[in-house]
């Protein structure tokens, strides 16, 4: 036996059901927010760096700044109160660093010793504080190498050259030559 109103419907979708059915799953199933971060970076040393902050809760009070994966005293680069002044520093704090009212972190005359992560909590005024998380990548710039020839005046065949390439110590340069031995082949000159 059926239920009465089966046969009635019966391969049709009653629309009343089905907007039911929308609405309800558009209001009980929130949208999942941004994620409050920092931008991660990439910067060469020497230069001044903005660690920009990416959808930054409403209602923020203060925010505080930790280098490292552990936000810990001695991690703790400073907080910034956003309504007024207040303005504390830790130990990771090297007098180059300043925390904006948008808190973001500027860094002046980076140096690979502060490449790394670092986490930013916002602190909200009604609700529980959130974090940040990003990453801060710093180069050393690379300096021109300088090619030495000891002769630049030779005759083919008769005179030797010796080419003498100068970098700085930290980055190694490979230089290979190569002299025509005879039609179509390359010989490397060692």
């Amino acid at each position: 036996m059926e239920f009465p109103a089966a046969s009635a419907l019966r391969g049709r979708v009653p629309w009343s059901g089905l907007l039911l059915a929308v609405f309800l799953l558009t209001f009980w199933i929130p949208p999942t927010a941004a994620r409050f971060a920092i931008v991660s970076t990439s910067a060469v040393e020497g230069q001044d760096v903005i660690l920009r902050l990416r959808n930054t809760p409403p209602n923020v009070t203060r925010f505080i700044w930790y280098k490292g994966i552990e936000m810990k005293y001695h991690n703790f680069i400073g907080s910034r109160a956003w309504n007024h002044s207040e303005y504390l520093t830790g130990p990771e704090y090297s007098g180059r660093e300043e925390i904006n009212l948008e808190g973001s972190l500027i860094i002046r005359n980076v140096t690979v010793r502060e490449q790394g992560v670092y986490i930013v909590v916002a602190v909200l005024s009604k609700s529980p504080s959130v974090r940040g998380f990003g990453w801060l990548r710093v180069y050393r710039p690379l300096n021109m190498p300088t090619l030495l020839a000891s002769n630049t005046t030779v005759t083919e065949n008769e005179d030797a050259v010796v080419m003498t390439c100068h970098t700085d110590k930290l980055h190694q340069l490979v230089i290979q030559c190569y002299e025509s031995a005879a039609e179509g082949e390359d010989e490397a000159i060692p």
